[in-house]
């Protein structure tokens, strides 16, 4: 079972579709005691990082998706703006994150505006910096899809998995132990984006 976690910001309805593709059983979900069944988690998300700590509070998920994924050590998925969430903090309203990796979430610090255009949207190649088996069997010239203004300046380059060139490079997937987080959108990146998940899903 792979808990989709709900506090009303994300594409929920195209990850659960893409999870059902594939085979395995899913749940969109704001209940601590649901996620706490489960044998792993996606955290998705699209909107404002302020909000977002604000509507996981609300639902009582903070210390739960704390207590799972750090004290259970269960495997955690963050996309988009769930992986920026996993920093310790946003410029997006200067808000906290749920700091499981030292890191902080800027809004990108464009020169060429005419050229590269905020917020990042659309296709882009991914640069692996280490290895890891969410990357497994993926051909990574086709690319991913983004769509983003802000991303994350990791400060232990270990936990960098990729990065992805946009004017300047910028880190657009991490990894430490069981979690994991990409700032492209899995869901909406066709195949390549299928067997990520499928990658997650075997781990």
């Amino acid at each position: 079972m792979i808990a989709i976690v709900d506090y009303g910001m994300g594409n929920l309805g195209s990850v659960k579709r893409k999870l059902d593709l594939i085979g395995v059983r899913s749940v969109i979900t704001d209940s601590p005691l649901e996620i706490s069944k489960a044998e792993k988690i996606i955290l998705p998300g699209v909107g404002h990082f302020a909000k977002a700590e604000s509507q996981l509070k609300e639902r009582g998920l903070w210390e739960a998706l704390t207590y799972e994924a750090i004290n259970c050590k269960k495997p955690v998925l963050g996309i988009c703006l769930g992986m920026q969430l996993m920093a310790k903090n946003s410029e997006e309203g200067d808000a906290d994150g749920l700091g499981w990796f030292d890191a902080n979430v800027i809004r990108f610090r464009i020169k060429d505006k005419l050229r590269y255009k905020v917020p990042h949207t659309g296709w882009n190649n991914i640069i692996l910096k280490k290895e890891s088996a969410l990357f497994r069997n993926l051909e990574l010239k086709s690319g991913f899809y983004f769509v983003h203004a802000y991303h994350l300046i990791c400060n232990n380059k270990k936990d960098v998995l990729s990065e992805t060139f946009y004017e300047y490079d910028f880190v657009s997937s991490i990894q430490r132990d069981n979690l994991y987080g990409v700032q492209f959108h899995p869901e909406k990146s066709h195949n390549e984006g299928q067997q990520l998940l499928q990658n997650f899903i075997r781990l």
